[in-house]
């Protein structure tokens, strides 16, 4: 998938424009590729699983 394909495929899902799914910088992500460093720091995560998020917030509110 190009990365025109996905600016496509996110404004027919979203209801957007693609300049606006432009704008807001999406992109593919490839967990095969190596992390990025800066300064010879790793970076915090700049990605959300949002499934285990939802898992996490599930657990805790059974804990409670």
């Amino acid at each position: 998938m190009t990365q025109n394909d996905l600016y496509r495929s996110l404004s027919r899902a979203t209801g957007e424009s693609v300049r606006t799914i432009r704008k807001l910088g999406f992109s593919s992500f490839d967990p095969s590729m190596p992390a990025i460093e800066f300064d010879g720091v790793d970076p915090a995560p700049q990605i959300v699983d949002w499934d285990q998020l939802e898992l996490d917030r599930i657990a805790l509110s059974i804990q409670a």
